[in-house]
């Protein structure tokens, strides 16, 4: 992999406090070259991405491809404090009114009105009771004068009823508006897409360096008064990219990507820098996790070569409603909790403001407790994974043998694979145990659709005896799924063609040997065992898959970091097993845990293409509840897609329609539409760009009226809203996107 050292004091380079800078014409072989094709309609410079190390004492900043081949460079540097352990990076303390963000204290959890917020009496109401369920921080929308105004009201009216719970101003496309309210609110959350820069039209801008200076100082005139009224007052500020609301400019030069949105934040911090203001936080938002990840791991690893040591603020934006939103925002947000990244955050939910408090403490304290705790495993050397850009390790699918009376190849996924635990009582009535497995039944016999389970666990077997419980095995195993059942049932009572179940000790004494040779074994493993115990993997041909299982009674080895070594053996002795990743909950474990919890933990491991599939167990939870978290969970890392994927807004004050009703309708009509798309978008303050994962999208464009995007082109205005619904069905169909739904037998 090729690299690249820059003198930090190379003469032509700037001086400047830049994260990212840039050389012209540099005849200087070691300077790590990124093309015209990344940097996209910049022909008049030849351009060369070096990142200075002005702060950091050291003489050179090695640079180095985020992957083999990859053109986006990245420094030859950490992103977090320690890949083996959480521990809390170290940042400075900013104050947002009388709150405290940054390592040295909790951290802080957050949410954001929803009503009008010239409606001061109902905005008042709406912060009273966010504040009384337990959140910090409360945001609230200012899109003009008549908001600004009603913001003065809105804290005095607070104050008088004894609630001082800072207040955040979020503003876009309206500098003279911040000013103003910068005067009364705590805090102002400016958005670099939209701030200074016009609205994005998505075209590709090309730029001399002289024109790309010229749009800098164009920022730095207008954020500039901003900064200074925030020094007055001590106010603090949000500089919170938006991945869909990159402007042209930044798009042009870096593409809509993870360094496109760090680099709009940096152009902002400079210039906070440069006026020697620093109470402000960072946050790189996107509705995708995956990218979430990789531009908040982007962005610290930045700030660690130059210095810097601002809070951040995490969220995955648009993260929809229920199960689907929590998933999504424990994935994105629970994966840099583990390692030790975040200050304050909020999960963007489609639903009343005070419904996202809880969430967002429970993610809270799962990253304050592994902080705490300092969770982790025995230092291990990390070479293999991925930190800035996605690529998944993918292990060897099963392979049919010559001989075999059964088709193993279906026991796990191509795109991940979704497992489940089965008891005995399951087998009692098979046509209910062949529903709750999503298999689809014809006259009584299983099928395989688009979300069955791929295999199930059975950890005791039905008598030999028992003829209808055997023949319901059967009939799964003839349909290709894997039934795991442990090395001692299947001793005593033998099931043919079941994968066996053993753990790294019976591996390492042989015992699997009494079987037929050819017997499929599955290995249970924790991950954290010395590394002469696994040498056992690298003698043993018949393994189909590894259960990745470290028990949560476990309170200070880490699932995330132990799986993270286990990975790293694997890849270092070319090993390529499938890695399933098996949690198993106590009982009495809530909903809300239970999804926190996997995304937290495995999610964090899948989001780095760390992992094959999931198991989740818990004794006392749903079967179908289990099976569509876990098709969730694949979902939300982007890697299996078994049912439409929605980017929901959480609504605001800009909202122009009841979100949650419209949401709602829309799912019921179009949930069985797996790989499409869909964004349900209250307004379009962000631009199109919002929807930039997006296949179709619905958008408030007026009162009462909606329009109608293909990706980020408006192709039908001003829809009556009763209405709307059926157009958006009508333009998927007219895309050859829409299927009638499935017919209940």
């Amino acid at each position: 992999m090729a690299s690249g050292s820059i003198p930090a004091s190379f003469p032509s380079l700037r001086s400047r406090d830049l994260g990212l800078s840039f050389a012209k014409n540099v005849d200087f072989t070691k300077v790590a070259y990124v093309s015209n094709s990344q940097r996209r309609k910049f022909p008049k410079v030849k351009v060369f991405s070096v990142i200075m190390n002005s702060t950091s004492g050291s003489d050179t900043v090695e640079l180095q491809p985020a992957s083999e081949g990859s053109p986006l460079l990245v420094p030859k540097q950490k992103y977090c404090e320690s890949v083996y352990k959480t521990v809390r990076r170290k940042t400075r303390t900013v104050m947002v009114g009388n709150v405290a963000l940054g390592s040295g204290h909790p951290i802080k959890i957050q949410t954001m009105t929803t009503s009008d917020t010239k409606d001061v009496a109902k905005t008042v109401e709406e912060v009273m009771r966010i504040a009384d369920k337990g959140a910090d921080l409360v945001r609230i929308t200012v899109q003009g004068k008549k908001e600004a105004d009603a913001c003065f009201e809105i804290k005095n009216t607070l104050v008088q009823k004894n609630y001082n719970i800072p207040l955040v101003a979020d503003i876009h496309f309206a500098p003279p508006v911040a000013l103003r309210v910068a005067e009364c609110f705590d805090k102002i959350r400016v958005n670099p897409g939209n701030f200074a820069d016009r609205r994005a039209q998505f075209e590709t801008l090309e730029y001399t360096d002289d024109d790309y200076q010229k749009e800098l100082e164009q920022i730095e005139q207008v954020l500039s008064p901003l900064v200074e009224k925030c020094k007055k007052y001590g106010r603090a500020m949000r500089i919170g990219t938006n991945h869909g609301s990159l402007s042209d400019r930044i798009m042009s030069y870096y593409g809509d990507s993870p360094r496109g949105m760090v680099e709009s934040a940096f152009e902002f911090a400079r210039i906070c820098r440069k006026l020697d203001f620093h109470n402000f936080v960072f946050s790189m938002k996107a509705s995708n996790p995956v990218v979430m990840v990789q531009a908040y791991r982007l962005l610290v690893a930045e700030m660690y070569v130059q210095g810097w040591d601002y809070p951040l603020h995490l969220g995955v934006t648009e993260a929809g409603e229920g199960e689907d939103g929590r998933m999504k925002s424990a994935i994105g947000i629970g994966t840099l909790l583990q390692d030790g990244l975040g200050d304050t955050i909020r999960v963007s939910l489609t639903e009343p403001p005070e419904e996202e408090i809880d969430p967002c403490r429970k993610l809270a304290n799962l990253g304050m407790q592994a902080a705490n705790l300092q969770k982790g495993v025995v230092p291990f050397e990390e070479k293999h994974r991925r930190y800035f850009d996605f690529q998944r390790r993918s292990g060897q699918l099963p392979v049919q043998k010559e001989g075999e009376e059964v088709d193993y190849r279906g026991v796990l996924h191509r795109d991940g694979s979704v497992l489940m635990s089965v008891s005995l009582d399951n087998l009692k009535t098979p046509e209910l145990l062949y529903k709750s497995l999503a298999a689809k039944p014809v006259v009584g016999m299983p099928f395989k659709d688009l979300a069955t389970v791929d295999s199930i666990l059975l950890r005791e077997l039905p008598p030999v005896d028992d003829v209808d419980a055997r023949l319901a095995l059967k009939r799964l195993i003839d349909i290709s799924m894997g039934v795991l059942t442990p090395l001692s049932e299947q001793l005593t009572k033998p099931l043919p063609n079941a994968i066996v179940l053993v753990n790294l000790k019976e591996l390492s004494t042989g015992v699997y040997s009494l079987f037929a040779e050819g017997t499929r074994l599955a290995v249970t493993i924790r991950g954290d065992e010395p590394y002469k115990e696994l040498d056992i993997f690298k003698d043993v041909d018949d393994i189909t898959m590894l259960l990745h299982n470290l028990p949560y009674s476990e309170e200070k080895i880490s699932r995330v970091h132990a799986a993270r070594r286990l990975f790293e053996y694997l890849e270092d002795n070319t090993l390529n097993f499938p890695v399933i990743h098996h949690l198993q909950f106590s009982e009495a474990t809530e909903r809300d845990n239970l999804v926190i919890a996997a995304g937290s933990s495995a999610g964090a491991l899948l989001v780095d293409g760390l992992g094959d599939g999931v198991m989740l167990e818990a004794a006392d939870q749903d079967f179908g509840f289990l099976r569509n978290t876990s098709f969730n969970l694949l979902q939300g890392c982007r890697m299996r897609n078994t049912k439409t994927e929605y980017v929901s807004c959480p609504s605001c004050g800009r909202t122009l329609f009841d979100l949650q009703e419209i949401s709602a309708q829309i799912r019921e009509k179009t949930l069985h539409l797996p790989g499409v798309s869909i964004a349900i978008m209250g307004c379009i303050v962000n631009g199109p760009g919002e929807m930039a994962d997006a296949d179709f999208g619905y958008v408030g464009g007026a009162p009462g009226k909606i329009d109608l995007y293909v990706g980020k082109t408006v192709v039908k205005r001003a829809i009556a809203m009763e209405h709307a619904t059926e157009a958006l069905i009508q333009l998927i169909k007219d895309h050859g996107r829409w299927v009638d739904p499935p017919v209940e037998e």
